[in-house]
């Protein structure tokens, strides 16, 4: 599985030929119809299923996956994960990486001081936003913007970002 990417999550059904509504978890959303087929993690293992059809729908990722043929198949996909292989990830520009490679960073401000580690990211509509569980466990869940403003650096290598924390949040 660590050689594989999460793409999105099938949230629900779509009408009741065995379309999968998928959350995308991905930034460029027509990545899907580039690919053949996809990865669904579902029970614990990994099934591959073939695209037939790819459409969009609001913020959601229609799909209809051949062999899923009306809603009660389909039923069985919800909350199930859509993976790809590793190697048919897009390439990416300077300054950008993986979504995966942040879970677990290290987090610190921009004097040096470490603030806590990056437990998950939040898709929101206009921005993602980073869940950083801070070092004093008595304190609850801090959660960063990832906008320029506020993510000043990423070093994937070093697994650490350098944050300036914007007044009161914290």
């Amino acid at each position: 599985m660590a050689d594989n990417f999460v793409i999105g999550k099938i949230v629900n059904t779509q009408g009741i030929k065995g379309e999968v509504r998928v959350m995308p978890s991905t930034d460029d959303v027509t990545r899907f119809e580039l690919l053949d087929s996809v990865l669904i993690m579902r029970r614990g293992s990994l099934e591959e299923k073939e695209i037939e059809s790819v459409r969009y729908h609001k913020q959601f990722v229609l799909l209809k996956l051949k062999g899923i043929n009306d809603i009660n198949e389909a039923e069985k996909y919800k909350n199930c994960e859509v993976q790809i292989p590793a190697e048919l990830a897009l390439p990416l520009e300077d300054n950008e990486y993986y979504i995966r490679d942040l879970y677990g960073m290290r987090v610190l401000d921009e004097n040096g001081n470490m603030i806590g580690t990056l437990s998950d990211v939040l898709f929101t509509g206009a921005n993602d936003v980073y869940v950083v569980q801070p070092v004093d466990p008595d304190k609850g869940d801090i959660l960063l913007p990832a906008i320029r403003d506020c993510i000043l650096s990423v070093d994937v290598d070093e697994k650490k970002m350098i944050v300036r924390i914007p007044e009161g949040l914290i």
